[in-house]
């Protein structure tokens, strides 16, 4: 897949099937309709195309919102590669994008710079200056430009968005199975290994500290997890807490991971691990003993969980 940052620098000479949208968690849903795209251009010769916007247009429409995202730039340019999308267009969304007339949108960007031949698109898409061109005003401009606008009627258009809905509710409620199901893979989280303060190896229970650089990232509700990763080449377990450290009165939320049979340096490598399952909620512990013998408990849960 190549991955093109803008439609400016879009330089494929070849009829498109393109779909138009945030994509965010690439979950089932979101897969039914990728694979249409895929299917369609392969059938056709035409190139597999996605357009999607960075920031979130709502991050830059809405300057209050809180909007937490399901994948980080990296993570959905991977599972979109793996699904076979041939590009990727991730076109920066600014205020003046958004003044974008319909017609020039449509006409200098998907036609011109884009090549389309074909356009998937939900029942109820919008765009162009202040959302007022509708699915029927871009069939009407297929129709003078020469392309095929497939619509995505309703019902699997609201099976996508209930799913975004349920698993962004079931991360922060501790709820991973869920998620993963909506998902149709295990959440991830992705960043780099940074030094913590060495209380997990003073517990016996050494701890990568993993610092996730995207503010924008949806981190799960606090509590202790089962995780899995992939280092030096092999599959590892492991056990995650996220949250406070509220034994020893900490400040800052914290995301600790525990690998199972692997004791090698991590500091300052990128990390991507897969959250499998909830193990309980954060709690306050009276003395670190008893938190280190709460932390066995948990190893034993999670040997339990990855053995099964």
């Amino acid at each position: 897949m190549v991955t093109v940052q803008s439609i400016s620098k879009y330089d494929k000479n070849q009829a498109s099937v393109i779909t138009i949208g945030t994509f965010d968690g690439v979950h089932i849903g979101h897969k039914l309709i990728l694979e249409r795209l895929i299917n369609d251009a392969r059938l056709h010769d035409r190139v597999a195309a996605v357009l999607t916007f960075f920031p979130h247009p709502r991050m830059v429409l809405q300057k209050d919102s809180d909007l937490k995202l399901l994948n980080t730039i990296e993570e959905k340019k991977k599972i979109l590669e793996e699904l076979g999308i041939d590009y990727l267009i991730i076109q920066p969304f600014t205020k003046t994008f958004s003044r974008l007339s319909a017609t020039a949108f449509v006409r200098d960007m998907l036609v011109n710079a884009l090549h389309a031949k074909k356009i998937i698109i939900g029942y109820d898409h919008r765009f162009g200056r202040n959302r007022n061109a509708n699915i029927n005003d871009l069939i009407a401009f297929g129709n003078a430009l020469d392309f095929e606008v497939e619509e995505i009627p309703a019902q699997e258009i609201e099976a996508v968005a209930v799913s975004s809905t349920k698993i962004r509710n079931a991360l922060l409620e501790g709820d991973v199975a869920t998620a993963n199901a909506y998902l149709g893979y295990s959440y991830m989280l992705s960043g780099k290994i940074i030094k913590g303060k060495g209380l997990g190896r003073q517990l016996g229970f050494p701890t990568a500290n993993l610092k996730i650089k995207e503010t924008y990232k949806l981190i799960p509700k606090n509590g202790a997890y089962v995780i899995e990763s992939h280092l030096k080449g092999r599959k590892v377990y492991g056990m995650m807490n996220i949250g406070y450290n509220p034994t020893v009165d900490g400040e800052n939320q914290s995301i600790e991971i525990n690998f199972l049979d692997f004791e090698e340096d991590l500091y300052n490598q990128n990390l991507q691990v897969n959250i499998l399952e909830w193990i309980r909620e954060e709690q306050k512990f009276n003395t670190l003993d008893e938190l280190k013998e709460q932390l066995h408990k948990d190893q034993i849960t999670t040997r339990r969980i990855i053995s099964a």
